[in-house]
């Protein structure tokens, strides 16, 4: 039986991790647009992503969400064009019980080269989508708290 180390909390709610438990580093962008947020639908996913995934072994954090960004939406960034926004640690939708990810997430800033850009689904994406906090329950947990997290800078309605 695998250790149990907690309880900790995660939004509100108490978690119990294992010791041995997966975790899944991975990138995301936030970009952000009148108060919603963009996020995607992957092809055969029911629930909706930020634009990220996981880094290459010589990738670095922000340069995986940027390299997922222009690979997903076709938005081409540079490391000058975002800031750390956080890393949120919620169990991964989709994947064994007790595994967890823990995602980087980079906040585009506004008036730079995004502005203009006009987010599309890629090969990998069937839709792209502006979302409030309206939206969490269409979200896996990682994107629930990166929304309460989004609502609670004032970013997002």
């Amino acid at each position: 039986m695998p250790r149990v180390v907690g309880p900790h909390r995660r939004g509100g709610r108490e978690l119990s991790l294992q010791a041995d438990a997966p975790t899944l580093r991975v990138s995301a962008l936030l970009l952000v647009r009148d108060r919603r947020v963009l996020m995607v639908r992957a092809r055969g996913r029911d629930v909706l992503y930020l634009p990220g995934g996981k880094a290459e072994p010589h990738e670095s954090d922000v340069q995986a969400a940027l390299r997922e960004a222009d690979e997903e939406i076709a938005v081409r960034l540079t490391a000058a064009d975002v800031d750390f926004f956080g890393t949120v640690t919620e169990p991964a939708h989709g994947q064994a019980p007790g595994t967890m990810v823990a995602m980087a997430l980079f906040l585009v800033r506004p008036g730079g080269t995004a502005d203009a850009a006009t987010p599309v689904a890629s090969a990998e994406v069937d839709e792209v989508e502006w979302v409030t906090s309206a939206d969490a329950g269409r979200c896996p947990p990682a994107g629930v708290e990166t929304l309460r997290r989004l609502v609670a800078a004032g970013l997002v309605d």
